[in-house]
């Protein structure tokens, strides 16, 4: 008796996704490591300095992390209610935070009462940061305000209330020590020098602004707000360069990594979206479980952390390259060690032993081994089967239609199991690959079904589609003739052009000869 043969799965070549050096680096990122705060994250920031702490605000308390411990190394909580913005100094010595209460509090890392403490607003400051000189503060409130603190002296500099609703992003000018920018649920980004009484600058955005960003050459203002993300020309009186909308909802946060050369934003949409500061396109994502508020990369970009609406701190490493050069460095088998013995000639009087090879069949084979050739298609009818290598479903409807015995497989199903075939080959019968042998199920199952075409709903609306799809794609196929047969007659007058071209040379040059002969 013959041996049964399993069912041969024709490969196709996987089209999947581009790989680029941005997907391979962005990916070097490991599993992520989950940590539980007290609430909604609103605000993440790396110590500028080894070994690059990082302050994570939530609810009443802000938490300082080491870069790989799960546990906070240090904690500080005198806040009556929440606290927001806590963000390092240049020198990682001092951090500045805001609160729901009004004042503004600046700490010591190496203590934990404040420092000194800012009063002077009227509703919660949700944007403080220090200026590049180190002895200045800029805060942004729910009062419309925008003020400037002396920190030595713990006094108000200067107050601007342009604003028309609540300011809740900023961010300084690292080569200016006189320049902030503040942005607001008012649509508009302003630019401050603390050496005028008024802004100096005004950038529509169109949406509440949720977030600001300037590069660190201080030319470029990157903003966030609705979905856009926008990018403007500061040099230029704010000229809007690019406009992003690569998000489904709002963008919550920005964040440059250490070169700028990406740009990373992040969105209620669940997403982080990493782009080329050169061309503005997205050269990478992420996706996260729930909604992000926060983000913020190592100086090192060794480290992402996002922060959540949920409470949840996620936090991704990425392996030093030292590492990988070590663990490449372990001694290996030698080459010999794999091909020992397979170059051996067996002589005359040696005894040859084969081993047997066991060949485990799948299910489907199995079945077909057996005659059972509804049982066979139902097998790869499965939604993992079906979903995620249709190649095979559609190999065993062939190996059946080759048998003789796929109308008998299609025949005698319920109501579920037609609405299933359907939905399969409406899906699937437009692909090139498949439609020879789906095209042939279609008119099987149409002939078979016919009679109880009007009895079901859920049936008819299938064949319906069926329809639908075929009409699609018929009327693409000759809509691709006719361009094809513009193409060809393009082609064709090009052809005609260039031998028209080459006989008229042929004849001048004979031309031309004669009468160089005839003169001579």
């Amino acid at each position: 008796m013959a041996t049964y043969k399993p069912v041969v799965v024709q490969a196709f070549p996987k089209l999947g996704e581009r790989v680029t050096q941005d997907t391979v680096y962005w990916r070097g990122y490991k599993t992520p490591v989950q940590i539980k705060e007290f609430g909604a994250v609103n605000k993440i920031d790396f110590s500028p300095v080894p070994p690059y702490n990082y302050a994570v605000t939530a609810s009443s308390r802000i938490h300082i992390y080491g870069r790989y411990s799960q546990e906070p190394i240090k904690t500080f909580s005198r806040f009556k209610d929440a606290a927001y913005c806590a963000t390092y100094r240049d020198d990682g010595n001092l951090l500045v935070a805001g609160s729901e209460e009004g004042s503004i509090r600046l700490f010591d890392i190496s203590g934990r009462a404040p420092l000194r403490q800012f009063d002077g607003h009227t509703k919660a400051v949700h944007v403080v940061g220090f200026l590049s000189d180190k002895y200045r503060i800029f805060s942004g409130g729910d009062d419309y305000s925008s003020n400037l603190w002396d920190i030595p002296s713990a006094t108000e500099i200067v107050s601007y209330s342009e604003h028309t609703d609540y300011v809740r992003c900023g961010c300084a000018s690292k080569v200016n020590a006189d320049v902030f920018i503040t942005g607001s649920y008012d649509h508009t980004v302003k630019l401050f020098d603390t050496r005028t009484k008024s802004s100096v600058m005004t950038i529509e955005h169109g949406q509440p602004v949720e977030s600001v960003l300037l590069f660190p050459s201080g030319g470029l203002l990157v903003s966030a707000g609705g979905r856009y993300v926008k990018v403007w020309d500061v040099l230029k009186g704010g000229q809007l360069l690019v406009s992003l909308k690569n998000h489904h909802k709002t963008v919550t946060c920005l964040c440059l990594n250490s070169s700028g050369q990406r740009l990373l934003s992040g969105s209620l949409d669940r997403h982080v979206k990493i782009y080329s500061t050169t061309s503005y396109k997205v050269v990478h994502s992420f996706n996260y479980a729930t909604s992000i508020l926060s983000l913020a990369l190592s100086p090192e970009d060794e480290t992402i952390v996002v922060g959540m609406t949920n409470g949840v701190l996620n936090v991704k490493h990425r392996k030093p390259e030292e590492r990988k050069e070590k663990s490449q460095k372990k001694r290996q088998p030698a080459f010999r060690t794999y091909v020992k013995g397979r170059t051996y000639m067996p002589k005359q009087e040696d005894f040859c032993v084969s081993k047997p090879v066991k060949r485990v069949l799948r299910k489907y084979d199995k079945l077909l081994k057996s005659f059972q050739s509804s049982k066979a298609l139902d097998a790869v009818l499965e939604p993992p089967i079906r979903l995620y290598t249709p190649e095979v479903t559609v190999a065993v409807m062939q190996e059946l239609h080759r048998r003789g015995t796929l109308r008998s497989a299609l025949a005698g199903r319920d109501e579920k199991q037609i609405n299933l075939l359907l939905t399969f080959v409406a899906r699937r019968v437009i692909e090139p690959r498949f439609t020879p042998v789906l095209v042939t199920v279609a008119d099987m199952i149409t002939d078979i079904y016919q009679p109880v075409v009007g009895q079901s709903a859920i049936v008819d609306r299938q064949f319906l589609r069926l329809q639908e799809a075929i009409g699609k794609e018929i009327d693409y196929q000759e809509e691709l003739l006719e361009v094809l047969g513009m193409m060809d007659t393009l082609f064709a007058t090009f052809t005609k052009k260039r031998a028209t071209y080459l006989e008229e040379n042929k004849s001048n040059g004979l031309t031309e000869t004669i009468e160089t002969s005839t003169n001579n």
